[in-house]
Formats: C-alpha cells, structure tokens, sequence
C-alpha cells in the first residue's frame, strides 16, 4: 500500500507508530512477564531507528483506562542513564511509562467498567491516527506511516463502533494496521484491521522469541513488503458487536438507514430513530380488508 512519491522522503522511511499495551489484568495472567516484554519491545524499537538514520518511532501506551503518549523520537533528547549502561530513548520511554501505568492503576481504583477487562485500543487508534495527520500536514515530504499494534487483552465489544471508525479511517489515509497478539485467542478487531488496511496480523506461538517475530516480520519498510513472504492469516472473524447489548453475535437486525447493528428486533432504532416494521403492518392490515368478505 504505497503513497504518493512526492510525499515521501525515500521508499524505505518509515514512520511508526507503537500501540503498547500495559493493561495489568492481561499481564498479571499471562505466561509472558511484562518486564520480558517489554525489554523485547526495546530492542525492536533499537533496530527500526538503527535501520535508516530518518525513521521515526512513535510510542503510545493503552491503558485499561486511559491512553498516553509515552515516546517520540523525533522529539527525545540524547542524555541517557547516570551509569551510561542504558540508552535515552530507553531512560525516557521507561519513565514516561511508569508515570502512565500509575496514573492508569489509580483510575482502576476509583472504578472498573462493566463486561470485558479490555484495554482502550478505540483511543490508542484515534490518537495514532491523528498523529499521522499532523505528520500529513506538516509538509510535502513526510515518511510512510504505518501502526503496529502490541495487544495481550481480549476485544472489547463496547468498543466496536469506535475501532471500526478508527479502521475505515485508517483505510482511508493508507495507513496500514499490523497486528502482533499475544492473548490466549486470536483478536476479531485486530484481524479484520490488519485485513482491511492491508497490513500483516501474527500471533506468536513461542512469546519468549518475541523479537525474532517483530524483526522479521513487522521490521521491514512498506516498499520492502512487496519483495517478501509475509504471514497470511488464515482466516479472519467478521463478526460484528451488536449496538444495544455490546455483545458479538453472528446474526442480527441490521437498520437500513444509518445500519446500526441490533441482536433482537426493535421497534425503533436507538441510533437514528427510525420506526421498524410500519411498512411491513400496512401492508398486513391492507390485505386482511380485501380477504374480509360481506356479510350475508
């Protein structure tokens, strides 16, 4: 999925955007530690500024309640660790992210959200995309965006006209999602948003070769995909959520003016307002009076 080439720096500048996911009810159950994760995560990020000296790496942590960016390296600054053992952008990112996962445990003190512990991946989306535009509108000559997503926790139903949004207007801008899943089970959002845009959707079978995975796999620049056998997914779930109950079903009302999704019938769309069924009730009423006949 390539851009115009008069927008670009070069076919290899790559622009990314890192959706990293720090909810503590995925990490606390998952056989991978964080710290292991995230020391992977690292030297992914190492590798892709170390790849073309124009690359630029954008880092932004999604929360259980609350989405933040924690790193950009076209902003960082160059003084690293007291012992020089640890480089800049690490001393800053890892800082950057303690202060967020504090702040986000403090709001899951005051209170959860009903159904599915999921991370808010709808605003971690929002704000990467918004960030690319900015990028667009800087100036003619701009690197290839693209957005990989981190994701352990499981979807979140309630989120699912928000992440499609976010999606279609992915699709929109050619911005490709790519999807790294470390959950039990595989991610209906994630999948169809890597489909849809065009970008690559794995999910590690041996998590503690993590970085084996993001190198090969999610490393290599937009123009170099099209010389490469990337993973293909072998199917995809397009199941959607149903608007009343923010549950995903597999059949469903559909309204026909705004095509807001519904797991019962309604009467009324609580969307747009439109009236089910009047049409079909006046056309049952009128051929019950031609099949009255007179009385004798």
């Amino acid at each position: 999925m390539a851009s115009a080439p008069s927008k670009l720096y070069a076919d290899d500048v790559s622009l990314l955007m890192v959706l990293l996911d720090t909810n503590p009810f995925f990490w606390s159950s998952s056989s991978l530690p964080f710290s292991v994760f995230l020391s992977h995560v690292l030297t992914f990020l190492n590798s892709i500024l170390l790849l073309n000296q124009l690359n630029q790496v954008v880092v932004i942590a999604t929360g259980y309640n609350s989405c933040s960016y924690i790193y950009d390296s076209s902003t960082s600054t160059n003084q690293g660790s007291d012992n020089g053992r640890m480089p800049a952008r690490c001393v800053n990112l890892l800082q950057k992210l303690e202060e967020f996962v504090i702040k986000d445990e403090q709001l899951i003190k005051e209170g959860l959200r009903e159904g599915i512990a999921s991370s808010l991946l709808s605003g971690s989306l929002s704000m990467a995309l918004c960030y690319i535009q900015r990028v667009f509108r800087s100036g003619p000559l701009h690197p290839q965006p693209r957005i990989l997503c981190l994701q352990g926790s499981s979807d979140g139903p309630e989120q699912y006209v928000a992440i499609m949004n976010a999606i279609f207007s992915a699709q929109r801008s050619v911005v490709p999602i790519d999807s790294c899943y470390m959950g039990s089970s595989n991610s209906a959002f994630l999948q169809q948003a890597s489909y849809i845009t065009g970008g690559v959707y794995l999910k590690p079978q041996q998590p503690n070769g993590l970085f084996q995975y993001l190198s090969t796999v999610f490393a290599t620049d937009l123009h170099s995909r099209a010389f490469l056998q990337l993973p293909k997914s072998l199917g995809v779930d397009f199941r959607a959520s149903c608007f009343c109950h923010k549950k995903t079903i597999d059949m469903g009302y559909i309204c026909s003016v705004c095509l807001s999704i519904f797991c019962k019938h309604h009467k009324k769309c609580s969307t747009c307002g439109s009236v089910f069924g009047q049409a079909q009730s006046d056309v049952n009423s009128t051929s019950n009076k031609k099949r009255k006949t007179p009385e004798t």
